[in-house]
């Protein structure tokens, strides 16, 4: 066993932001414990299991596969050996309100010829924004998503070409400048909400999400977005990390302005070298820091900050099959900015809605029953700041969302249903401790982003980093992920023979070169 006499770092909570962390710490030497209070590890992507169907109970969508096969690589491993992701086509299917549907695909002849079937006039307005995003990633993604902004110089410094990248203006406003149809706006615009942006209000920075699924594509993990959560597990299992469940971390105990420890619910006294959490800043802030170790970071510095929306999430299973649905199918109601509008701003639930339906076995049958079908639908609404009752809402709710959906794309669904279930933004308040129950941490406005984000270095505490979605570079698969990276920039290296020791350089295949690593 390897060990060292001194503490080790804390990783608190086991979200892929938190298991991402270990691994990179491990590799740079450094004994590990990870504390997750969930009975299972994965946070937002835990998985449930119900009547024979297995349910991925958050993120569905990976892009930017390489971040997860380069924390293998650190340690000499095959990603291949642990998970297996397999390309979706089409990326998404966007169905439209008033009948037809559009696949965003990554062939740019297939996708071209979509866009003149819905509109010609598009078709060089889209080369042309797809030309912009391309240049916003390169700097967007490339240059700023592993960087840390500890410093408002850091922000500064790139101002001058956000701003000729018209990153300032709206992912909408600067969509919309390229692309006239209404339909083709929404299909390029949507992407800010898996992520927890309103198109009309998130910074035109995020339209390199658009570019980024162009680039390496949108992929599916076999057994779902869980199996690649018991990879690394698996992981640090063999890289001596102990991932500890039922492990509620209550308090970090600050000695010297510095994280010495970390406590937990039951009492005990984890020492700390140092502490990450991958836990949603605000509540980490407001319950497991003393206000006398807090001077940027007041209750009210974070009450005043804008969260994200909430979700509320339908998890189905049926007994037929639907081959005509997409694996990932975004169905748009009559309304798109208004609707939003009622979800951000007046926090009202709609009697209107637009959702994402994400039908796993189109690709994997192994997660449902023979002949069965499993579901999980998504739906944006307002975080607990609405005041809405959602022990009474929750299943009239459900009921509202699977008739669209029979009506939509799911033809005799609920004659067929088997089990059914959901969760809303109660569960992201209080399973997930996430304030306001937002879904995704911050609301990703030019005013929260980049500097003005939750810092992954804290200026309260020294020793006290952040990981996850609610710090930079932000919220989805991509930036979680990312953020685990930054910590190799602002960490000590730990040991470097215990980093040494625990490469099995023998198992590295060329995995690099043909992952596209950046």
């Amino acid at each position: 066993m390897l060990n060292s006499s001194k503490a080790p770092a804390v990783v608190v909570g086991a979200g892929l932001g938190g298991l991402a962390a270990a691994i990179r710490l491990r590799a740079m030497g450094h004994r590990v414990v990870v504390l997750e209070a969930g009975s299972s590890p994965g946070g937002r992507a835990r998985s449930f299991d119900r009547d024979g169907y297995s349910f991925d109970a958050g993120p569905t969508v990976i892009t930017a596969p390489y971040l997860l096969h380069e924390l293998f690589e650190l340690v000499g491993r095959d990603s291949r050996d642990y998970f297996k992701l397999v390309p979706v086509d089409p990326f998404y299917r966007v169905l439209f309100s008033e009948g037809g549907h559009f696949d965003y695909v990554g062939d740019e002849e297939r996708l071209l010829a979509q866009i003149e079937d819905v509109n010609p006039a598009d078709v060089d307005g889209y080369r042309r924004m797809v030309a912009h995003s391309q240049r916003i990633f390169d700097v967007g993604y490339t240059q700023l998503a592993d960087k840390p902004f500890t410093r408002l110089s850091d922000m500064l410094r790139i101002m001058p070409q956000m701003a000729r990248l018209n990153a300032y203006r709206s992912v909408y406003s600067l969509v919309s400048k390229y692309i006239k149809d209404e339909r083709l706006r929404q299909v390029f615009t949507f992407q800010p909400l898996l992520v927890g942006g309103n198109p009309f209000h998130t910074p035109a920075i995020y339209l390199l999400i658009h570019w980024l699924e162009r680039k390496w594509g949108v992929h599916f993990a076999m057994g779902g977005t869980q199996s690649i959560v018991r990879g690394m597990v698996k992981l640090l299992e063999e890289l001596d990390v102990e991932v500890r469940l039922d492990t509620p971390v209550e308090r970090l105990e600050v000695t010297g302005h510095n994280v010495t420890a970390v406590v937990t619910a039951d009492g005990k006294r984890t020492p700390a070298a140092f502490a990450v959490c991958n836990a949603d800043p605000s509540t980490v802030y407001t319950r497991l820091l003393d206000a006398k170790d807090r001077s940027r970071h007041s209750d009210k510095a974070v009450l005043g900050k804008r969260q994200s929306m909430g979700l509320f999430v339908g998890y189905f299973g049926a007994k037929k099959t639907f081959p005509d649905v997409a694996h990932h199918t975004i169905v748009l109601g009559p309304r798109y900015k208004g609707l939003l509008h009622d979800v951000f701003e007046k926090k009202t639930l709609a009697d209107d809605f637009s959702l994402y339906l994400h039908a796993p076995t189109r690709t994997d049958s192994s997660l449902a029953p023979a002949g069965h079908e499993s579901f999980y639908v998504l739906s944006p609404v307002p975080n607990q700041k609405s005041g809405i009752d959602w022990s009474k809402q929750a299943p009239e709710y459900l009921d509202r969302v699977l008739t669209h959906l029979e009506a939509r794309c799911l033809p005799g669904l609920k004659a067929n249903l088997t089990t059914s279930f959901s969760v809303d933004p109660r569960y992201f308040e209080t399973e997930l401790r996430s304030m306001d129950g937002a879904a995704f941490g911050l609301e990703p406005r030019l005013t929260q982003s980049a500097y003005f984000r939750y810092h992954n270095v804290s200026e309260d505490v020294g020793g006290l980093y952040f990981v996850g979605a609610g710090t930079h570079p932000g919220a989805g698969v991509p930036g979680v992920l990312s953020s685990a990276r930054v910590l190799e920039r602002v960490v000590p290296r730990g040991s470097e023979a215990v980093a040494r020791e625990l490469v099995r350089p023998s198992t590295i295949r060329a995995a690099a070169v043909e992952h596209g690593l950046p």
